[in-house]
């Protein structure tokens, strides 16, 4: 897909916007074969200090585990994000146009006991209602390992 399908799509993704406040997410993550591996649940907090967006994400699993994340993302010229977070290697790069979001990232990501080094290629749509919709594929040596499936909503909606 190329971001600039989705130029003049509505209602407008504003990372900034959208992610500031509290929201409630929903996921499932599936194995390279389709099959639904995990679930989870996240709150979220968001908000601006200066130019940066700050948001604290709590996972909790259905197996009760639990994780966190703090992402904190800044625009980068007038469609552009650059965004770091604990257990992102180097920085995160994505491009909005529209309803739409795009952005890749490479994470340590710890699965049991061990930690797997993988790519992240992350597509969101606004939606409605104050929905985003996110799809994400991860990728080990260029071969897809899984996808995962998010729904957020601000939880004033």
């Amino acid at each position: 897909m190329d971001i600039n399908d989705f130029r003049d799509t509505q209602p407008e993704l504003d990372i900034h916007d959208y992610f500031q406040g509290e929201l409630r997410a929903w996921g499932i993550v599936e194995n390279r074969s389709g099959v639904a591996t995990r679930q989870f649940t996240v709150d979220m907090v968001g908000r601006l200090e200066g130019d940066t967006l700050v948001l604290e994400e709590d996972f909790e699993y259905a197996d009760g585990e639990t994780d966190r994340r703090v992402w904190r993302i800044r625009k980068e010229g007038e469609h552009r994000y650059v965004g770091t977070a604990g257990d992102v290697i180097g920085e995160a790069r994505g491009e909005a146009r529209g309803r739409a979001f795009h952005w890749e990232y490479k994470v340590d990501l710890k699965v049991g006991d061990s930690t797997y080094r993988v790519a992240f290629d992350d597509w969101m749509y606004r939606q409605e209602d104050d929905v985003v919709i996110n799809r994400a594929t991860i990728t080990k040596w260029g071969f897809e390992v899984a996808r995962v499936t998010v729904v957020f909503q601000k939880r004033d909606s």
